[in-house]
């Protein structure tokens, strides 16, 4: 079986969805099924045509080409992307995100090639008809997956036609072989990982960092990620006056995360924007550590309240405080809430149920052209 696999970015980039997809690729090669990924240049000078693991890249200026309104270039770009499909006759296009790059896939669309396209991110609040790219792709598609209820139940509702051809498959993640620590409470870390951008929310655990260390002055919270919004939460930060107790320590090798987790007694998602699904509060609970995250998009769903770790409201650091303020102060509560998110993370969302879903799904998809 042979997988055009269709991805805003791959690797070099190693965002969350990035490193999950070259996990997944890896994972499924070895079981039998060829790959080829189909993907943008981003921002970097990378050549058109790469290998990675033993897997053929395929790199395209989709957004460029769309962005500048470039007919001539959009053209070419059609053309190449054509090309690939009948040179190899792929039996399945799988469409992750739903970006603009939609538009050469449609445009180039074969008939005998199924189409599976998986919702990683939170859809935009519109209609999804006949008229929008969106719209046409969920339509066209042999089958769509969500990564989480909430992120189905978007879907059902922009596009209520998509449910007699949609369910919801959990993301996964490879355990790591790093075996997790004790939670340290003396002092105790609280710990905050993702892209340095407004919409994660970190500025609201930082508005919320004097209230907790007036009750825990040895308190120490670490921020890991780059982005365009770092130097507003320094500045932020020493404007608070809590400076001395907040670690920047950048981005992260996706490899060290586990280690850096092992550092935290809990971690914190802040998030204002619809998460679809949260992959560090999975990899957190892989880790025994219990998250508190703010109630958006899928997260409720990868933390559980009350049992796994607890969901607040968003846009309020007081909530945030309060609820951090009770881990830590019951110590042993939050000792039980981390191994009972460790056990959900192999249960609800291990890592070969996740594979062994697409699988199934490809072997149906594929049979379903033969028939």
């Amino acid at each position: 079986m042979k997988v055009l696999f269709w991805t805003q970015q791959y690797w070099p980039y190693i965002g969350g969805v990035e490193v999950l997809s070259r996990h997944f690729i890896a994972e499924l090669r070895a079981k039998g099924i060829e790959f080829f990924v189909v993907t943008g240049h981003g921002n970097l000078d990378l050549p058109d045509e790469d290998e990675m693991d033993g897997v053929p890249i395929y790199r395209f200026r989709f957004l460029q080409a769309l962005g500048a309104r470039d007919a001539g270039e959009i053209l070419r770009i059609r053309r190449r992307v054509a090309d690939l499909k009948q040179r190899l006759q792929p039996d399945i296009v799988h469409f992750n995100l739903s970006d603009p790059s939609l538009f050469f896939h449609l445009q180039t669309d074969v008939p005998h090639i199924s189409s599976l396209v998986s919702i990683q991110l939170a859809l935009p609040p519109t209609v999804a008809d006949e008229r929008t790219l969106l719209g046409q792709a969920l339509r066209k598609s042999d089958w769509i997956t969500a990564n989480s209820g909430a992120i189905l139940d978007d879907l059902r509702k922009i596009a209520p036609d998509t449910a007699a051809h949609s369910s919801l498959v959990y993301n996964g993640y490879p355990l790591p072989t790093t075996p997790g620590t004790a939670l340290p409470f003396n002092p105790p870390q609280l710990m905050c990982i993702g892209r340095l951008v407004e919409e994660k929310g970190f500025d609201l655990m930082l508005s919320a960092l004097p209230t907790l260390l007036a009750r825990f002055p040895t308190l120490r919270l670490t921020i890991a990620g780059d982005g365009k919004a770092r130097f507003a939460l320094e500045m932020q930060a020493a404007e608070l006056g809590v400076g001395d107790a907040v670690d920047f320590v950048g981005w992260v090798n996706p490899e060290g995360v586990p280690e850096l987790l092992n550092q935290s007694t809990l971690v914190v998602m802040p998030s204002r924007w619809r998460e679809a699904f949260g992959l560090v509060a999975l990899q957190a609970a892989q880790m025994a550590r219990p998250v508190v995250a703010t109630r958006v998009g899928g997260l409720p769903e990868v933390v559980r309240h009350g049992k796994s770790g607890l969901i607040v409201e968003p846009e309020s650091p007081s909530a945030l405080a309060e609820a951090v303020t009770q881990l830590l102060a019951r110590p042993d509560e939050a000792r039980e809430m981390g191994q009972r998110a460790r056990h959900w993370s192999q249960t609800q969302f291990g890592w070969e149920r996740y594979v062994n879903a697409y699988q199934c799904l490809y072997t149906r998809l594929a049979q379903a052209q033969e028939l």
